[in-house]
This record gives C-alpha cells, structure tokens and sequence, in this order.
C-alpha cells in the first residue's frame, strides 16, 4: 500500500489579505517566500506551507505558465481550525508575543499526553491552535 508522508499544504481564505498577511508577518513571525494578488505562501515547518488565498480568487482554473499545468477552483469560507506546532520551551515567549500585540488567548488545554494548546483568533476568525508536543500520539 503507498503511505502518505504528510500534510504539505494547508491553506486559510481571507476576506482581506493584506490585513492577513500583516497578522501572519507581524504576529505569527513568518516570511513569505512566494506572493501575488490572490495568495501568499509561508514555510511554517520544516516540509509544511501555509497558504493564504483572497476569498473569492480561486473559484476558476488556473493555466500556469510555460504548460506546467492547471490548479482546478476551490474556495473556502467560516471559521476554520489551524494548529501549529510549536517547541514546548517556547511556549511562555509565544504568549508573550500574543500579548504584546493585544491578541486574547481564548483556551487553553493540558493534553493527558503532556501537551499544552493556546487558542486564539485572527482577523478573519480562524481559530489557531499553538501545541507543544504531547497533544496526539504521533506529536
């Protein structure tokens, strides 16, 4: 049987990217490495992307150039869930960092495993979740 490796992309629809991108840059500390009008791509872990797309822009099919091939529509809207992972050792700087740009910590939880999660929102009422390890069998 073939084996997945992972989850390579995961991807946020945002009403407003450069809010989005200002959230993710300034509060998150993440770079993007690529960008245009309808999305923005972070490295956020070692073989992980975060992308961000501009609600609304992928609903039709794009041709990439030089006949790489085609990314078929999708679209995606609500209060989505996003967890990252996060050294357990960094987790007071993580919420010293929240705090210090006035972002709520909504829930907290200590997993019977050891793990500890933050919960907070971003401008677009996504639910982001930072993890220590400890929060699932294989994490």
């Amino acid at each position: 049987m073939p084996r997945l490796r992972g989850v390579l992309e995961t991807a946020l629809y945002v009403t407003d990217m450069a809010r989005a991108r200002a959230f993710f840059e300034d509060v998150m500390t993440l770079t993007p490495f690529t960008a245009d009008h309808r999305f923005t791509a972070y490295a956020a872990g070692p073989g992980s992307v975060l992308l961000l797309f501009q609600q609304g822009s992928t609903q039709e099919t794009v041709t990439l150039p030089q006949g790489m091939g085609t990314i078929p529509p999708h679209d995606g809207a609500g209060r989505v869930h996003l967890a990252l992972a996060i050294d357990r050792d960094e987790l007071g700087d993580w919420e010293a960092q929240l705090a210090a740009h006035d972002i709520p910590i909504e829930g907290r939880t200590h997993w019977p495993k050891g793990g500890e999660s933050l919960y907070f929102r971003d401008p677009d009422e996504h639910l982001l979740e930072l993890a220590t390890p400890g929060v699932w069998p294989n994490y």
